[in-house]
């Protein structure tokens, strides 16, 4: 059995799908599947079900799972000791992010260059429950984590606000004045990430949509932000909603960015942290947090 396989394994069962496994890892998709495939010869035992529409894991891939990040999380915990022996290395913070922090991340990162000179940062990008799953079993020192979230072994830490704004096509007659009222998007079809995968997003764009007078009519679609982003810059007759952050980098003139007068759009944002032992660089990440512009908040 080899770290490797373990390591592929367990990035296969936080994305549920091979493909974005591999870009993850930074290999080529059939080396993780041939990987995997020894593993599960070595257990005698399938740990992936593999259908041709979906990837899930099977009752002995569950029950191996949390063993498998166990035995990562001793692997980091050993590189961390003797590197601590040695001195050969400064101190690395290891940050949990996520697609939509946009210039929020970059200021943090700022802040922490200059609190924290000899301390370096490793970004890791994954979905919301492995996030806190690293946490959890120390993989990550810290994530920043949208949306009340409670998981056990875990404490979040509030530090900021998210606003969400409204994107539409610039082409759009909303798209003309300086913001939009919820209820005019009554009549044009919303896409937005599945509930599965950001219940807190959805939920909160739901209710702010009931409170404004109306039910928002999904198009019966979901994709990437990018492509959402892309379909409405070409025109499509719909809308989403993105955290202002995120759209200060994403400035375009086929797509209107609209902050929403008459609801509140806005999505906490918490640094999670292990309840029982948390990270040594706490203090210096909080006041990375709180250097953002209070615009910004």
């Amino acid at each position: 059995m080899e770290l490797r396989q373990l390591r592929y394994f367990v990035t296969v069962a936080e994305e549920l799908h091979f493909g974005r496994a591999a870009e993850r890892l930074h290999v080529v998709q059939p080396a993780v599947s041939q990987q995997i495939r020894r593993l599960e010869r070595e257990l005698g035992a399938e740990l992936l079900d593999r259908s041709p529409r979906r990837v899930r894991l099977t009752e002995a891939g569950r029950v191996f799972l949390p063993e498998a990040r166990a035995v990562l999380a001793a692997e980091e915990r050993a590189k961390a000791v003797v590197a601590e022996f040695t001195g050969g290395r400064t101190a690395t913070v290891r940050l949990g992010t996520s697609t939509g922090l946009g210039d929020h991340l970059d200021r943090v990162l700022d802040a922490l260059a200059e609190l924290a000179p000899g301390t370096g940062v490793e970004l890791v990008s994954a979905a919301t429950q492995a996030r806190l799953d690293r946490v959890a079993n120390g993989q990550l020192d810290a994530a920043l984590i949208r949306g009340a979230r409670e998981h056990p072994g875990v404490r979040l830490i509030p530090v900021w606000q998210d606003p969400l704004v409204v994107a539409l096509s610039a082409r759009h007659p909303l798209a003309a004045g300086p913001d939009v009222a919820l209820a005019d998007l009554a009549g044009l079809p919303l896409r937005l990430v599945s509930r599965r995968d950001n219940a807190p997003l959805v939920d909160l764009v739901v209710s702010a949509c009931h409170e404004a007078g109306f039910t928002p009519a999904f198009d019966g679609r979901t994709s990437s932000l990018q492509d959402t982003h892309a379909a409405i810059g070409a025109g499509e007759p719909l809308w989403t909603v993105i955290y202002a952050a995120h759209a200060r980098q994403l400035a375009t003139g086929r797509v209107a960015f609209r902050p929403v007068r008459d609801a509140r759009l806005v999505m906490p944002t918490a640094l999670a942290v292990r309840a029982d032992d948390p990270t040594p660089h706490l203090d210096v990440l909080l006041a990375a947090c709180a250097a953002l512009d209070d615009h910004d908040r």
